[in-house]
């Protein structure tokens, strides 16, 4: 498939948690040819960088994508100030996603804070597969939970929050043990709890999606690079990623 140039058009707008904004956009192109785990570069009036956006949700039927952000600088502050009905662009669907082959298996999904929303497509994707799910999320605190009775509604889920507001207390990957038995696992989030979750299963098979910021989004200006775990040379984020094997980038 190709990255296009596509005009989204908003549809609605809502805050689901703390600084959290779900936004869910009408393309064609895009919500026919996404996978689970690309994303939308999007352009917001009155800054010169895209931002990247991980796609949370795609309706083909309606035509819709569902993004997720977290307001965390003056770029996500402008983009949750539109409302339904105006527009904006985006190239995209962007990256290299999560690729599922085997189905009917068990797989556990890891998320941590902004690093959810991918993996709820994917848990989706997934179901409809007849796979078996186990989910991880971890936020700061109980006003950033979200999508909880989504994820629930495709397995067996688990919160965990850093203070211990909500469900678990800790990290994702103190519970890791609570999941059972799983054959292989996807994960999402920031680069200390990837490194962590990959250290903590080094032999088991699993596919890492990294967050970065960007520039071009298409590999041309090695501004979102990451070292290749065998010391030859470096992986573009936006191009060859962001999804990658776990064991594929040195962390």
């Amino acid at each position: 498939m190709m990255i296009q140039k596509e005009n989204m058009i908003i549809r609605s707008v809502t805050n689901i948690a703390l600084d959290t904004i779900e936004m869910v956009l009408e393309n064609t192109y895009i919500s026919k040819t996404a996978i689970p785990g690309q994303f939308l570069h999007a352009a917001i009036e009155g800054h010169t960088l895209r931002r990247p956006i991980s796609i949370a949700d795609i309706d083909q039927e309606k035509e819709t994508i569902t993004i997720l952000f977290k307001i965390l600088g003056k770029g996500t502050e402008k983009l949750a100030t539109y409302q339904p009905g105006m527009t904006f662009d985006a190239l995209g669907p962007s990256g290299n996603g999560f690729q599922v082959d085997n189905t009917r298996a068990t797989y556990l999904l890891i998320g941590g804070g902004i690093g959810v929303p991918p993996l709820y497509y994917l848990g989706k994707t997934l179901a409809e597969k007849k796979c078996n799910i186990v989910s991880i999320l971890g936020f700061q605190t109980e006003e950033n939970v979200f999508y909880e009775e989504r994820f629930q509604a495709l397995g067996k889920t688990f919160i965990v929050t850093n203070d211990g507001s909500y469900g678990e207390t800790g990290f994702v990957t103190d519970i890791i043990e609570k999941a059972g038995h799983f054959d292989s696992y996807f994960s999402c989030g920031p680069v200390p709890m990837l490194k962590a979750i990959t250290s903590k299963l080094p032999t088991k098979p699993g596919l890492i999606s990294l967050e970065e910021r960007m520039g071009c989004g298409v590999g041309a200006c090695m501004a979102c690079v990451i070292p290749s775990a065998d010391g030859k040379g470096y992986q573009k984020i936006c191009s060859d990623g962001p999804v990658f094997h776990a064991q594929e980038v040195s962390l």
